[in-house]
């Protein structure tokens, strides 16, 4: 017999949780896994939402991803009404960070966001969440708009960008961003409500449960972020052979197979490759799917075109997963830049001749993008860039003088944003 969901949890000596206590503890769990422990949001979720329903996992996952977009603002709410700074892992402090994400961001009614979290804090810590939640209500507290980034990041963003990134940044972090559609076919767009911002794309405006979405059971689009979409659109269409290198969860591949590639589809993780292999039967399309170390294995032939969409920090997609501002650290940098450098080298000799390269990340550290093309040109004089055009990008939108692309937090803010990326495209001599 298959375990009832939400079953009230029960621990000797205490009462069973009441309704909308599952989710907030799965919340707090949530937040300790990111904040404490260094896990990324989704990688925590199936542990901490274990046994719940899907809408409570749902609202674990929304009241978390909401914390983490104002954590410094929560902080310095719960700090001005505390005589004592709490420590940063006390309990107590990752429940006011609950309760009071839910009353002034999430709109829930004040009695229901304190009475669903008190039963997560037991003795002394009650009495104090209790107080300081009641306090701030009264004294009429409110967050800050747009959100405050983390100091760390903040300082590291703005010695990189300057001034108006750090404001494009806050703006950006304080609404997910919105759902786009990469279509298998341009030709047979379906008749959705959006706005295309290239060839092939579609913007909805508004969100939706993707498998209700027109077309999906007919495998007529993918999800993919239109500035994800971007390295393999530089590529373009052919017929010869292509490697998607680090290619789960998918989408790049399903763009070079539409466009008439060949493509081998190369990645570490079998789990991550399943919904590739599942949006391939969908669409329709054909890939070859190898899971392995691409530091280990090597191609039997060089390929016509390369797409190597690097391992990283993935502090540009910051907007959808806000946990990478308060676990990124400048030692994972470093490790990703270093094994991004590895992996460079060896797909370059994966390119025949003549042939394309695809070098990007979704990363907004200069280590990761700049200084990776600085490395990689130095010590293969044999690779010139492609230079990007802009028609070739959404309007608005312009390459570097170099021929390389930097998407920054403030492109395309008007209509929806982007995530921050490096793309660069080369050629083989």
């Amino acid at each position: 017999m298959s375990k009832a969901p939400n079953r009230p949890r029960r621990t000797r000596g205490q009462e069973p949780d009441g309704p909308g206590v599952p989710a907030r503890r799965a919340a707090l769990k949530l937040l300790d896994a990111v904040l404490r422990r260094g896990l990324a949001l989704e990688q925590a979720l199936d542990s901490a939402a274990s046994g719940l329903a899907p809408n409570d996992r749902g609202l674990a996952h929304a009241i978390a991803a909401e914390a983490l977009r104002r954590l410094p603002d929560l902080d310095a709410l719960i700090d001005s009404a505390t005589q004592r700074d709490l420590p940063d892992d006390a309990k107590a402090r990752f429940a006011l960070r609950i309760a009071l994400v839910q009353a002034l961001a999430l709109g829930t009614p004040g009695h229901a966001a304190i009475s669903t979290v008190l039963p997560l804090v037991d003795g002394g810590p009650r009495k104090l969440v209790h107080g300081v939640f009641g306090t701030l209500v009264r004294q009429g507290a409110a967050l800050p708009e747009p959100p405050t980034l983390p100091d760390p990041v903040a300082l590291r963003w703005h010695a990189a960008w300057g001034d108006q990134m750090i404001e494009d940044a806050e703006r950006a972090v304080a609404v997910p961003p919105p759902l786009d559609l990469t279509l298998r076919d341009p030709a047979h767009a379906p008749d959705l409500p959006g706005k295309s911002l290239l060839p092939g794309h579609l913007r909805l405006d508004e969100k939706a449960l993707v498998t209700g979405i027109e077309g999906y059971a007919e495998g007529d689009w993918w999800v993919q972020d239109l500035a994800a979409s971007i390295p393999a659109r530089l590529i373009g269409k052919g017929s010869g052979t292509a490697l998607d290198l680090c290619a789960a969860p998918g989408g790049k591949t399903l763009q070079l197979a539409a466009a008439g590639w060949a493509v081998t589809a190369v990645d570490v993780s079998e789990s991550r490759l399943a919904r590739l292999h599942e949006n391939l039967e969908r669409t329709g399309l054909a890939a070859t799917v190898i899971a392995a170390d691409l530091l280990e294995w090597q191609p039997r032939e060089p390929a016509d075109a390369v797409l190597l969409d690097a391992p990283c920090s993935a502090t540009g997609i910051f907007r959808r997963h806000p946990d990478v501002l308060h676990r990124v650290r400048p030692s994972l940098i470093a490790e990703m830049a270093a094994l991004q450098s590895r992996l460079l080298d060896r797909a370059a000799a994966w390119v025949k001749p003549g042939g394309i390269l695809v070098f990007s990340t979704c990363s907004l550290e200069p280590q990761e993008g700049e200084a990776q093309l600085a490395r990689f040109l130095a010590g293969h004089p044999e690779f010139a860039i492609a230079p990007i055009s802009p028609n070739e990008l959404p309007e608005g939108v312009t390459p570097r003088e170099d021929g390389s692309l930097r998407l920054l937090p403030g492109a395309l803010a008007e209509s929806g944003g982007l995530d921050g990326f490096f793309i660069v495209r080369l050629r083989r001599s």
